[in-house]
């Protein structure tokens, strides 16, 4: 059995990934941004599920949680999940938070980022990003961002599982309800590289696709980009990432 933090589970993918980890008898983590969504995940919760609040769009929630979590039983794997498709969060809920979570949460060992095939359209760039909010920024860009940080994760921490998960276009609240994938299958690879003894969901810096490995934006195996990435958000964060 093991200890994971799903990220952005009271709907969509998160929830259903929380829900299947916890009928598989894993102890799980869910999180909702505010209370208000919080009530939405009285279910799992009534199942044992342990459940966390915080606005991922401000740094110090995310802060904040960490080391509550650091405090708490060590968490084994985390599903980055969470994430929001315009305004101006784009930037901090999709990549400043997971990045946080990752500086900040020595334990894991599992960390499945939560990328999209839109990220192929992204700006391989840092230049003018605001990584605060202040602007509107590019959903694409930020999954381009976030799956080059699950490359960067690999690379320095070597005792880490790191990956990246294109769930596919599926009919959840960000998706919509025409969004022809499948809803079953886009939350399957993020659990089973979570938890699976499978030698595949033992390997690390792949991009995936409903569990097959996908090439990715060359940009995100671009060690010199990575380490841009990294530093840029260490500037902003004051975090560093070892």
């Amino acid at each position: 059995m093991s200890r994971l933090l799903v990220t952005g589970s009271a709907d969509g993918l998160g929830r259903a990934a929380a829900d299947a980890l916890l009928s598989a008898g894993h102890d799980v983590v869910v999180h909702a941004r505010n209370r208000e969504r919080a009530a939405a995940l009285s279910a799992l919760v009534s199942r044992r599920a342990h459940l966390v609040v915080a606005d991922f769009a401000n740094p110090d929630a995310v802060r904040y949680l960490a080391a509550g979590l650091n405090d708490a039983e060590p968490i084994d794997a985390v599903i980055h999940n969470a994430g929001v498709w315009s305004g101006r969060a784009v930037i901090p809920v999709n990549v400043v938070a997971p990045y946080l979570l990752t500086a900040l949460l020595p334990g894991p060992r599992r960390m499945v980022y939560l990328s999209s095939s839109s990220h192929l359209s992204g700006r391989p760039s840092l230049a003018g990003v605001n990584w605060r909010g202040a602007s509107a920024g590019s959903y694409a860009d930020s999954k381009l961002f976030v799956t080059t940080l699950a490359a960067a994760v690999a690379r320095l921490r070597p005792e880490v599982l790191s990956n990246a998960v294109d769930p596919g276009w599926v009919p959840t609240r960000m998706g919509g309800p025409d969004a022809p994938d499948d809803l079953e299958l886009g939350h399957r690879t993020q659990e089973w590289l979570a938890v699976s003894e499978e030698p595949e969901a033992r390997t690390t810096g792949g991009y995936w696709y409903h569990r097959r490995m996908q090439r990715p934006h060359p940009a995100v195996d671009d060690e010199a980009f990575q380490d841009r990435l990294l530093q840029a958000l260490a500037e902003e964060t004051g975090v560093t990432l070892d």
